[in-house]
């Protein structure tokens, strides 16, 4: 049996369909190269030496890295943020996903979601702002509200108590919105059939979602999980606006922490080295949600 070679022509348009292709996703790999990979390369070669921008780097070998492990504030800021995670990913991911399941089994309009996804696009820092006057001590509408209820008026912003889960539920409601979208998105991929013949056995609304939308909603859900905890390890605007770290250290995030030691310290040397650090830790938490969720895996056949 003999094969017949391609014509000259088709090779010719292969050939250039590459160039083509590679022509198109330059400008995008130069990017990647330019503003990722070399700032991440030299940002891990400068947690290695001592600079203040003004005399040039020396290097000091792991001195940062020790200097890190017995700096309390550092070990501050890492419980401060873990706990804003925590707040922030947990009511954040169960809203969005009550969200997105009753926009799949009540309703899909287009209007719906676009009014869901409204909180989104206000930006962090205006939103900070609002909710800082909204919640003020002395004038905001929230604590004169409490008042008249007959509660105590309650230091959103200014007690050591509060001042994480309130920046916390602030971002949940800016970011649910988008998160709820997300996982709709999943729910979109679960085929009708799944629930249909959930109904004809006789299973409640509550049973379907345990024992089909849960497990089939698995990988999407675990990626949106991965991607919302990236986000929220590097919370900063939020924080700067509304308490820059205060009252404290209760909100001294470590994002905030590292912006300190770089613009107001000058000791870039160690603020890179804190940014490695926040790195590996957001590496080894990616890769813990990604074994646990196994969001490269499906039920669906």
């Amino acid at each position: 049996m003999t094969t017949t070679a391609p014509p000259t022509g088709a090779r010719r348009r292969r050939r250039d369909d590459t160039r083509l292709a590679l022509a198109f996703i330059a400008p995008a790999t130069l990017g990647l190269l330019v503003f990722y990979f070399w700032p991440l390369l030299r940002g891990v070669w400068l947690s290695f030496t001592s600079w203040d921008v003004l005399t040039p780097a020396r290097f000091v070998g792991v001195e940062n890295y020790v200097e890190m492990i017995g700096d309390p504030v550092f070990w501050n800021a890492v419980r401060v943020t873990a706990l804003y995670v925590v707040i922030n990913i947990g009511v954040q991911t169960v809203v969005a996903l009550l969200i997105a399941v009753l926009m799949q089994r009540l309703s899909r309009s287009i209007l719906l979601r676009s009014l869901i996804l409204t909180p989104y696009l206000v930006s962090n820092v205006v939103a900070a702002l609002v909710f800082l006057w909204i919640l003020d001590f002395q004038l905001g509408i929230g604590n004169n509200a409490l008042e008249w209820l007959g509660l105590d008026r309650i230091g959103f912003f200014t007690s050591e108590t509060w001042v994480i889960p309130t920046i916390a539920l602030v971002n949940v409601w800016r970011h649910m919105g988008y998160t709820a979208l997300l996982i709709f998105a999943g729910l979109l991929t679960i085929p009708p059939t799944m629930y249909e013949a959930a109904r004809v056995d006789g299973a409640s609304e509550v049973r379907s979602f345990f024992s089909i939308t849960m497990p089939l909603l698995r990988p999407i859900l675990g990626l949106v999980l991965i991607v919302s905890v990236i986000g929220s390890f590097q919370v900063f605007d939020t924080v700067a606006v509304t308490t820059n770290g205060g009252p404290v250290d209760a909100s001294r995030v470590l994002q905030l922490y590292i912006y300190e030691k770089a613009f107001a310290q000058f000791d870039f040397g160690y603020a890179s080295a804190l940014s490695v650090a926040l790195l590996l830790m957001l590496m080894v938490v990616t890769f813990l949600q990604y074994r646990i969720t196994r969001a490269g895996q499906t039920d669906l056949s």
